[in-house]
Order: C-alpha cells, then sequence, then structure tokens
C-alpha cells in the first residue's frame, strides 16, 4: 500500500492505485488528494484537512498553514483526535 503524508496534519494517508498496489491486490479508496491552489501551490491533504479549508473564498498556501497550526498538538483542532 502507498503512503504520503498529509501536509497539514502530518498524518499518513493511503494512495489508492499506482504501481505500488499491483502485487498486493489491495483495493480501496485514496484518503486525500493533491490540491493546486489559486496562488500556484501544491498540497497534499488528507480529507479532514480538505475540509477544514475555508469554503467561502479560493485557499492559499496560508490556508493550509492555518489547519496544519490548528492540527498541532495544543492547537484548537475543533475537539478532534487527529485520525
Amino acid at each position: 500500500m502507498a503512503t504520503e503524508p498529509c501536509d497539514a496534519c502530518g498524518r499518513s494517508v493511503r494512495i489508492a492505485g499506482g504501481v505500488a498496489n499491483v502485487w498486493s491486490f489491495e483495493t480501496g479508496p485514496s484518503g486525500g488528494m493533491t490540491l493546486e491552489l489559486v496562488d500556484d501551490s501544491e498540497h497534499f491533504l488528507c480529507f479532514d484537512c480538505v475540509e477544514r479549508l475555508p469554503g467561502d473564498r479560493e485557499p492559499t498556501r496560508e490556508d493550509v498553514a492555518a489547519v496544519a497550526a490548528e492540527r498541532e498538538p495544543g492547537g484548537d483542532d475543533g475537539g478532534g483526535d487527529g485520525e
């Protein structure tokens, strides 16, 4: 199974498909996606962190950094456990 760390929370996220799964025959969805933002930055984020991006405007790298700061230990992550 191929994984990649989320750029915001650092959690290891499953990536579906690709050559890493050829011999394992594992199936299942990805746990995140790569986003190209309006400021030309690119970030791989888990779906939990994607949900934390602003929905009222185009997100930027500063928004990804704000999500990362919320998800740090001691940050206000909305009561979740980061999983």
